[in-house]
């Protein structure tokens, strides 16, 4: 299968051959790996019970796919990735918001699924051939799951997509399994090794939960779901067909491997770590197809998340190709594995890194979906790609390629969601106002929406697609 050329530019007609089911079996294969699993274990770390674990995760899980997944009809209509088309709201260089936002969810979520997969598969190969849990064996095992994931990455949107299908069979039958494998040491009451209720009170860990654990998987997806939909065409598929693929494709990949991390997390009594507990619970018959997910699970997600990373820092330096930006963000991630895994817990350091990256991410969101309504989905698909073609003009070049109002109304969103939220090494002053609950992402979302229709009351004029299309070259020192 030869190497994808592409990188943020538009995909012409022919090109977009992918159909709402190859969108559900990439949305499902690439995440029933063990770096989806793993969320699944936040709520009964955090002292909460069966049932209110589950909860946590359905209610956060439907809600942030309510708000997410609309953002897959924008590359639908725009045929390049969401970062790039959010330009038509934020301008050609003001879009660089949404290319940083997507290259900061992905870097995360790329070395936490080679931490946590290493980690499962160290303990594995410990229990199989008694190899040492050394700082040389988890460096030998991050090394080779980051390699596998860089082929993929490079390699590009056919190949993972190709994977995906086969992890959306072969994982669903692991899983399958492991509910077999741990059944016998289920329990539905809390743990007490958790030492109760994280935030001390039901309600307020339950929030913290439902954010940590549910909302933010849809949430991870606000920049991705256009590297998929680009590649779907809208003379062939409706968006109501679009629509509802990327709702089932989110909920069956998101629900599924966090409830099996929240089953898993139980039976194996998980509550300070889950990756040890999980391998020391699994019986022998089982440890095998556990090497097996977490080794080609964890290659399918984080060879995803390589992907969209490559594509975003693409979109940042356009001089770079998309395989060069790829090799990039790989060596950055793996760095970022191993400051995982030395300097913090997986709680504090997953906890800290969704509730962060959520507050900052939903306002962006908020802004490019109220823009697309504005619009109703009719873009200028060649204005939209001046900053990459290093040149200047077009509706949406705005002021010197930026919008104003919707930079500055995503900037107090962000801002006001840091200020309110509620991390395991800090509280930001605002959460006085709310309790003590960490309402960030709500506020985040409500203030940089709400700013952004004060401070720009009208839609942009849109004329026909390519007909306000007049950009020119820039400078060389004007085209950063």
């Amino acid at each position: 299968m030869p190497m994808e050329q592409r990188g943020v530019d538009t995909i012409p007609d022919e090109e977009r051959t992918s159909g709402p089911r190859d969108l559900v079996s990439i949305l499902l294969g690439s995440n029933l790996c063990l770096g989806v699993i793993v969320f699944g274990w936040l709520p009964p770390s955090f002292g909460l019970d069966w049932w209110a674990s589950v909860s946590s995760i359905v209610v956060g899980t439907v809600a942030g796919t309510a708000l997410t997944a609309p953002l897959a009809l924008i590359s639908l209509r725009t045929a390049t990735n969401l970062s790039t088309s959010s330009g038509a709201q934020f301008g050609v260089r003001g879009r660089l918001v949404g290319s940083v936002v997507g290259l900061l969810l992905a870097l995360g979520y790329t070395a936490l699924t080679v931490w946590i997969g290493g980690d499962v598969m160290v303990g594995v190969l410990g229990r199989l051939f008694g190899l040492p849990a050394s700082g040389v064996s988890y460096g030998v095992v991050y090394g080779l799951l980051a390699a596998a994931t860089v082929a993929g990455a490079v390699y590009g949107y056919r190949v993972l997509l190709a994977l995906s299908r086969v992890l959306a069979v072969g994982m669903t039958a692991l899983l399958v399994l492991g509910v077999v494998a741990y059944a016998p040491h289920f329990t539905t009451a809390a743990l007490p090794e958790a030492g109760g209720h994280l935030l001390g009170g039901f309600w307020p860990t339950w929030l913290l939960a439902t954010v940590a654990a549910g909302l933010s998987g849809p949430i991870a997806f606000i920049t991705l779901l256009g590297d998929y939909t680009r590649y779907i065409s809208p003379a062939r598929h409706t968006s109501r067909r679009v629509l509802h693929a990327t709702w089932l494709g989110l909920l069956l990949g998101l629900l599924i491997p966090q409830l099996f991390g929240t089953f898993t997390a139980y039976a194996a009594r998980a509550a300070l770590d889950y990756a040890g507990p999980l391998v020391s619970a699994s019986p022998a018959w089982y440890l095998v197809p556990l090497l097996l997910a977490a080794s080609a699970g964890s290659v399918g997600n984080a060879g995803l998340m390589l992907y969209s990373m490559g594509l975003d820092l693409d979109a940042i330096l356009p001089r770079a190709s998309r395989a060069r930006a790829t090799y990039a963000v790989a060596v950055v991630a793996t760095a970022c594995v191993f400051v995982g895994h030395y300097a913090s817990s997986a709680q504090d350091a997953m906890t800290s890194f969704v509730l962060l990256l959520t507050a900052i991410g939903t306002p962006w969101a908020v802004i490019t979906l109220i823009g697309f309504a504005r619009c109703r989905g009719v873009y200028d698909a060649e204005a939209l790609q001046v900053f990459n073609r290093r040149a200047r003009g077009g509706i949406y070049w705005y002021r010197a390629g930026w919008n104003i109002p919707a930079t500055a109304s995503w900037a107090m969103g962000a801002t006001v969601g840091l200020l309110a939220v509620s991390l395991p090494s800090y509280e930001g002053p605002l959460l006085g106002l709310t309790g003590g609950v960490d309402c960030s992402f709500l506020l985040s979302g409500a203030v940089g929406g709400v700013a952004y229709l004060l401070l720009q009351p009208r839609a942009r004029s849109q004329q026909s697609p390519g007909a306000a299309f007049s950009a020119r070259p820039a400078f060389e020192d004007e085209a950063v």
